[in-house]
């Protein structure tokens, strides 16, 4: 039984394959123009966009072209902090002033008061912690394999890390932020909303 159905299957799948060969032979014209409508079904069965072309070409329907992308909006998410100093302390104010006419005495009470209100924002909602322990002109050590973006050596920098310099600068790293997410749809790039006064 195993043999007539082995012998029935090598003598129905040549055949099936001349028969199919032969209708499509016959719908196509030539051998030549049915591999190539073999070709045009296996590019539209593994290219998305070939295959809606393929389509509106059938139907006679317009495709219409794809426009350019669309440019993604920049996070606001860098200018949290940024609104929170001009909220509490009017730094963005200040800073954009022209204060060529004030006096120094005008600029120096400006400051203070801008001073202890961003400093007491930031202490308020941003641990930060110096990145190297010392003081200016302390002398440190850079090991090897130091993080560049954490640490940047300047001046006479010749051969391989460790180095040993004076600290210029501690630097500063945000060891913790507490800023409060944005209401839903509110527009981050707002720094401060104009103000109205309706008489």
């Amino acid at each position: 039984m195993d043999n007539m159905l082995l012998i029935g299957f090598m003598l129905g799948a040549p055949i099936g394959f001349f028969v199919a060969s032969w209708f499509g032979y016959q719908r196509a014209g030539s051998f030549e123009a049915l591999a190539t409508a073999l070709g045009i079904a296996n590019r539209a069965k593994n290219d998305p966009a070939f295959a809606a072309k393929l389509h509106a070409v059938r139907t006679g329907t317009e495709l219409k072209p794809a426009g350019p992308p669309k440019p993604t909006k920049p996070s606001g998410a860098p200018l949290r902090l940024l609104a929170l100093l001009q909220a509490e302390s009017r730094l963005v104010d200040f800073l954009l002033e022209n204060i060529q006419g004030a006096t120094d005495e005008q600029i120096g009470q400006a400051v203070r008061e801008v001073h202890k209100k961003a400093q007491a924002a930031l202490k308020q909602h941003l641990v930060l912690e110096p990145i190297l322990p010392g003081n200016e002109d302390d002398r440190v050590t850079v090991p090897k394999g130091f993080d560049p973006s954490a640490i940047r050596v300047v001046g006479n920098v010749t051969g391989e890390p460790p180095f040993t310099g004076a600290i210029q600068h501690p630097g500063w790293k945000v060891k913790e932020m507490k800023l409060a997410t944005p209401a839903e749809g509110a527009d981050e790039f707002v720094i401060q909303p104009a103000e109205v006064q309706i008489a």
